[in-house]
């Protein structure tokens, strides 16, 4: 160990390498339910090069690599399991070569959502891709994220253009460039979006950007089931060119917002509609499609917000939701599900979501982006095991009924340590590929081990015995909030 604190020292200043508790714990876990496990070691690198020699270090010690950006996300991605060295992506934030005209940005990994469109606003640009959380855009790019605006725009593998990344023997490599399209060979660039730090290290991305719409209007309304929401969510995505976003939240998702953030919107099934362009006429004529399919389902308008202020309050209330049912739950732990379907099958899933809940004796929330057929319902936990036991039954039929009716365990968290024997039984036999695709990048399983891609399937018989770092934290020992 203390060999290995010595080298890193070698490769960039000894304050940005770190062996302290307080660190190591802030880097032990995300914001899900697996349990926390320590880094042996720290380090915050400042560029690629340093990236390329930390990698080449660990690959030549075969020691565990983790990336790790916000530390937002939601499948134990950025869990250490078999110890190593944390990757901490804090310092590698610039925003380093902006073409307006070209509609292009590149940016390392670092760099916020948030961030990125603060330098583009004032440009009329912005960045579509918004997972709710500040997250970094590595992380994005790593898990594949979406959130709200997918519907129009899309997940972020169709907005990334090209990518610096470092190979596992710490080889750096460049996937893309700043052409909107290219046909040119196999697309690696699309391999490494979603692949959760498991293949390379992303250090850079070039990405899409858009122009700012002129008009944007946002309407809350209320139904009087969750099935009507999720009917009508099917036929405003069908019917209205100008969506931007169509998001759902239950009851319980509501009353868990209202108390925590002393708001007072209405208890009932709810949808949250945005209509965005440049033509006032064109979102004004689906503003008024909007509003009749919703009065002939038996649903209520409550608000139609044109102003920027008041669409950001109202949108508050989705973006604030999971921590608020988390909160309301009096839990930092949740189980939560990642499911979607069809558009045609999302009645149905969200029917069977309800009654799995019943059935389990559970008091989850859903909320979900119904405009492209993603839902998530939250399950907080106890202090009991059998509160774990009962969530992750409880998820795993709310994923076969979405794997059975044409979905997917995961629109947009990503698999994670969580749903791997998911993600197997989802692609079968092609399976053997993403297996194959892990040993040919990663011969010696060093980067994120143990996540999308199973230790026993790589055969890696020092992985199956818990790695040689590994040293999992008890919760008392943690912070509360990650």
């Amino acid at each position: 160990m203390t060999n290995l604190v010595a080298a890193l020292k070698e490769i960039m200043d000894s304050d940005r390498v770190s062996t302290g508790t307080s660190i190591r714990a802030q880097h032990s876990r995300d914001y899900s339910y697996h349990r926390p496990c320590l880094p042996d070691v720290v380090v915050f690198p400042e560029t690629t090069e340093e990236v390329s020699r930390i990698l080449a270090l660990a690959s030549a010690e075969r020691i565990p690599v983790v990336p790790f950006g916000q530390g937002s996300s939601l499948e134990g991605h950025i869990i250490p399991i078999h110890g190593g060295i944390s990757l901490d992506f804090g310092r590698m934030n610039r925003l380093i070569d902006l073409q307006p005209h070209d509609l292009t940005v590149r940016a390392q990994v670092g760099m916020t959502r948030g961030e990125l469109n603060r330098n583009l606003g004032p440009h009329g640009l912005f960045f579509p891709v918004d997972p709710g959380a500040d997250a970094s855009l590595g992380g994005m790019a790593a898990t594949n994220a979406a959130g709200s605006e997918a519907l129009r725009y899309g997940a972020m593998r169709r907005h990334v253009l090209g990518l610096e990344a470092v190979v596992a023997n710490g080889t750096i490599i460049h996937t893309g460039g700043r052409a909107l399209k290219s046909s040119a060979g196999y697309d690696l660039t699309g391999l490494l979006v979603g692949s959760e730090g498991t293949l390379a290290v992303i250090t850079e991305l070039t990405l899409r950007i858009y122009g700012l719409p002129d008009q944007v209007v946002a309407v809350h309304a209320t139904l009087p089931n969750l099935a009507a929401v999720g009917e009508v969510a099917g036929e405003l995505t069908a019917l209205l060119p100008t969506a931007t976003r169509i998001e759902l939240m239950d009851s319980h998702a509501i009353e868990a917002v209202n108390r925590i953030e002393h708001t007072q919107y209405p208890s009932s099934p709810t949808l949250l509609l945005e209509l965005s362009g440049q033509q006032q006429a064109a979102i004004q004529g689906d503003l008024d499609t909007a509003q009749e399919i919703i009065a002939a389902i038996g649903g209520t308008v409550r608000a139609v917000v044109w102003d920027a202020s008041g669409r950001d309050r109202l949108w508050s209330i989705r973006h604030r939701a999971a921590l608020a049912i988390m909160a309301d739950a009096r839990t930092s732990r949740h189980v939560s599900t990642d499911v979607a379907v069809p558009l045609t099958e999302l009645v149905g899933a969200l029917d069977h979501a309800q009654t799995t809940l019943n059935q389990w004796g559970i008091r989850g929330a859903m909320v979900g982006h119904a405009g492209d057929g993603n839902f998530h319902v939250m399950l907080p936990l106890g202090d009991f095991p059998s509160d774990l036991e009962r969530a992750r039954r409880c998820q795993d039929a709310i994923v076969q009924y979405a794997l059975a009716h044409g979905g997917t365990c995961s629109g947009e968290h990503g698999i994670g340590m969580g749903k791997i024997s998911a993600l197997r039984q989802e692609r079968g036999a092609a399976y053997s590929l993403l297996i194959g695709i892990k040993r040919l990048w990663d011969t010696n399983n060093i980067l994120n081990p143990g996540k999308v891609v199973a230790a026993d399937a790589l055969n890696d018989p020092l992985l199956e015995g818990g790695g040689f770092f590994k040293e999992a934290l008890r919760e008392k020992d943690l912070p509360k909030n990650p």
